[in-house]
């Protein structure tokens, strides 16, 4: 039987070259992991978001346990039956919704009450029943229940909120069921404050986690008080443990916190900007909707291997979007999953030759090329 297991395969100055080991396959490290909330990574089949080279993708907690409904999912055999997808798969335990749901619920110790965003209905959601969520989904990596700390946030209040998700982590590794190739991530709190950061950590650490994750960042406090939280956190999780940013970010968030020797990431950005219009690029971000794409004969981006880039013109995708045709939104999303795996690919190789730095400092300067 296959135990979790996460590799140190290098180490560039704090920037960590690993693998995940786990019940449904492995995962290179530093890893990008496609939001799949609802059971599916928007506008792509599995297959596509296979072939982007994406190794995880998330479920939600929240959103499932309200369509199709946990059970549900249990009796079709499981989330990666159902959304063909055989491989990893992280669920987010609903503390982010606690945090963005904040008129529709009442938070207490026990936890949490709130309406249904889709018909008002109620809900009770507690560290037991986010983790029972979540094994009825066949989650490889379960995520404990946690407060997302919202900013801006006083030392007080972000104190009181990260001790209430200590006390509900502490319930959350409880209620969790050890399988064999399964784990469960701590979730480190305590807003932009070190030493709450610190306190956090050493909570968490005590409980044995598998794996630690760091929340409540990207929530509006800029990238410099996120960088200089990461700097004062990172170091004090274990070495021997996979270490995950949640809900971060851009191009450069991404190599800002592999620098401080974070593993894993995800967020919504790339699929929604592909819905929207805006590519990531080797050389910047551009808007595809802009008038000045529509006779670019060139490819979006010469470097990606995707199947706008290797088939399609830039001007062919204007056209998509201002036509409001479908394709262009399944085809862009697809280039900025490419190009984000392509990033980490690419830190990962410099990671293992130990030019991470340089490599950093290329693609930076290549996203300053930018026009938009």
């Amino acid at each position: 039987m296959t135990e979790f297991a996460f590799t140190l395969l290098g180490q560039d100055g704090a920037a960590r070259r690993g693998r995940i080991t786990t019940a449904h396959g492995t995962a290179q490290t530093p890893a990008f992991m496609a939001v799949g909330t609802a059971g599916t990574v928007k506008a792509m089949t599995a297959d596509q978001v296979r072939a982007t080279g994406s190794e995880i993708v998330l479920g939600n907690t929240y959103h499932l346990m309200l369509r199709p409904g946990a059970d549900r999912v249990a009796a079709l055999g499981g989330l990666h039956r159902m959304m063909d997808w055989p491989g990893i798969i992280l669920t987010d335990s609903g503390g982010f919704q606690v945090m963005s749901l904040a008129k529709l619920r009442k938070l207490d110790e026990i936890g949490v009450t709130f309406r249904s965003h889709i018909d008002g209905s109620a809900h009770h959601l507690t560290p037991e029943s986010s983790t029972a969520i979540q094994h009825k989904l066949d989650a490889t990596i379960t995520m404990a229940f946690d407060e997302c700390t919202p900013f801006p946030a006083t030392p007080d209040e972000a104190a009181a909120s990260m001790r209430l998700s200590m006390r509900w982590a502490a319930r959350s590794r409880a209620a969790f069921t050890p399988r064999p190739g399964y784990a469960q991530f701590g979730i480190v709190q305590g807003g932009i404050y070190p030493d709450l950061r610190a306190e956090s950590a050493a909570a968490l650490t005590a409980l044995g986690f598998e794996g630690y994750a760091i929340g409540g960042l990207a929530v509006g406090e800029g990238q410099p008080a996120m960088f200089e939280t990461l700097d004062a956190t990172t170091p004090l999780l274990p070495a021997t443990s996979p270490r995950y940013l949640m809900g971060v970010g851009t191009p450069d968030d991404l190599l800002g916190a592999i620098e401080r020797g974070v593993d894993m990431f995800d967020c919504v950005m790339p699929t929604r900007a592909g819905r929207t219009g805006r590519a990531y690029t080797a050389r910047g971000v551009f808007n595809l909707r802009n008038a000045r794409f529509g006779d670019d004969a060139t490819p979006l981006d010469p470097a990606c291997t995707c199947t706008l880039c290797t088939r399609h013109s830039a001007a062919y995708l204007h056209h998509l979007f201002r036509c409001e045709e479908m394709l262009g939104p399944m085809l862009l999303t697809g280039h900025n999953l490419t190009y984000y795996q392509a990033l980490m690919h690419g830190a990962r190789t410099a990671i293992e030759q130990h030019r991470f730095a340089a490599y950093a400092a290329a693609a930076r300067d290549g996203w300053r090329q930018t026009h938009d």
